[in-house]
Parts: C-alpha cells; sequence; structure tokens
C-alpha cells in the first residue's frame, strides 16, 4: 500500500509527459508534511484533539520516511497542536518527496529519466510505467466527492491533502469543482490533521498576500 507522500505526487503528476503539476513549494512542503503525520496517525502511533498532537506507541515503523518525524515528536519537552507538528514536519519536505518518489521507482509506478536542455540543463522527468496505483487515487477521490456514501479514512487523509495544495483545480473542471464544494468542506472536517495542514498553507497565503500588498505600496 502507498504511503499518503507518494499518492499526493500521482495527484500531481501529468502522466502523458512525466512532470508534475506546478503548485507552490510550501504549500506541497506543507501537503507532504501533513501526509507523514496523517499516516503516523492511521499506523496508530500519534493522536490529536483541537489542542494537541500526542504519541500513544513510540515503536518505530521500521519506514524511513515516518520514523525520524515520530522520533522528534517522542523527543519534545512539550506537548504541541497538529498544526505546530506540520510546520515542523515540512522542514524534512525534501527528504520525503525524494523518499517516495523512489519508492515509486522501485515500485515499477514511474520511471525516472534525466533529460538535457540544449545539451546542458537537466531535466528530471518521471513517465508513469504502470498506471493502475494513478488511476486507483483519482477514482477513490471522485467516488467521495460524488456520491453520499460514507468516505474510508485514507480517502478522508488524500481529499484533505488534495485540498491542502488546491489539486482540486487540477483534476476537476471548473463544474466539478463547484458541485464538489460543498463535500470537500464535509469531508475535510473529518481529519484534524488535515485541518491543521490546510489551515496552515491558507494562514501562508494570507501572510504573502499582505507583504505583497505591502510591497505594491
Amino acid at each position: 500500500m502507498l504511503r499518503f507522500a507518494e499518492e499526493v505526487l500521482l495527484l500531481l503528476l501529468h502522466d502523458h509527459n512525466g512532470r508534475f503539476a506546478r503548485v507552490p513549494e510550501w504549500s506541497l512542503n506543507y501537503a507532504l508534511a501533513g501526509s507523514v503525520l496523517m499516516d503516523l496517525a492511521l499506523e496508530n502511533r500519534i493522536d490529536t484533539d483541537l489542542e494537541r498532537l500526542v504519541v500513544i506507541n513510540d515503536s518505530p515503523l521500521g519506514d524511513e520516511m515516518l520514523d525520524p518525524v515520530l522520533e522528534e515528536i517522542c523527543a519534545a519537552d512539550e506537548t504541541h497542536d497538529a498544526r505546530f507538528w506540520v510546520e515542523r514536519a515540512a522542514g524534512r519536505a525534501e527528504e520525503i518527496r525524494e523518499l517516495a518518489l523512489e519508492r515509486l521507482v522501485q515500485a515499477g509506478v514511474l520511471e525516472r529519466r534525466d533529460d538535457r536542455f540544449l545539451w546542458v540543463f537537466k531535466s528530471r522527468r518521471y513517465p508513469v510505467i504502470d498506471g493502475r496505483a494513478e488511476r486507483e487515487v483519482k477514482m477513490r477521490i471522485m467516488e467521495v466527492l460524488f456520491s453520499d456514501e460514507i468516505p474510508h479514512p485514507r480517502d478522508v487523509v488524500i481529499i484533505c491533502l488534495a485540498d491542502a495544495c488546491n489539486l482540486f483545480n487540477l483534476i476537476l473542471s471548473k463544474r466539478e469543482s463547484e458541485r464538489a464544494a460543498a463535500r470537500i468542506l464535509q469531508v475535510r472536517k473529518l481529519d484534524l490533521i488535515g485541518q491543521a495542514t490546510t489551515q496552515a498553507i491558507r494562514d501562508i497565503e494570507v501572510t504573502l498576500a499582505l507583504l505583497q500588498q505591502q510591497q505594491a505600496y
């Protein structure tokens, strides 16, 4: 089974050219950080409420993507909320992204290709070899968004992450986005870490917008 960071990257992938959709780097970083925390929650290593995130099992998973974040949470002198740990884990986003890509390559889902532009500048692509994993993620999202069925916890998580970095603007048409808006909001409320991830990104968006306004004056 794929980790959530891998599924987020598959949602971003343009399978016709092996390149990823452009989203703000900080937005993707927070989504990848939230992915790790959500995996830890589903692995029954952490739990969270509105005010704090706590460790319920400090045993390592033997997963180089998740264990460093779990270790950092266990080592903390104070208890913090989910948003704090989303922001802290975002500092590992590059490492998380590279590990997720490597796993997708090793699993035979993607292929890594290094191209050259003007024989000098390197450009890396990840063409899809086996598209079943990518299609499965997207189909799960569509089934939840356009039905009244109770979503599986994994589907709640991936919808929270997709919403957090505005992926629905890339994978849904304008009409579909309008139809799904209320459902996305409903599903997003089911996961506290997902809420923390989304709110952290929204707060940064507001901060950046204010800075741009100040610079304009």
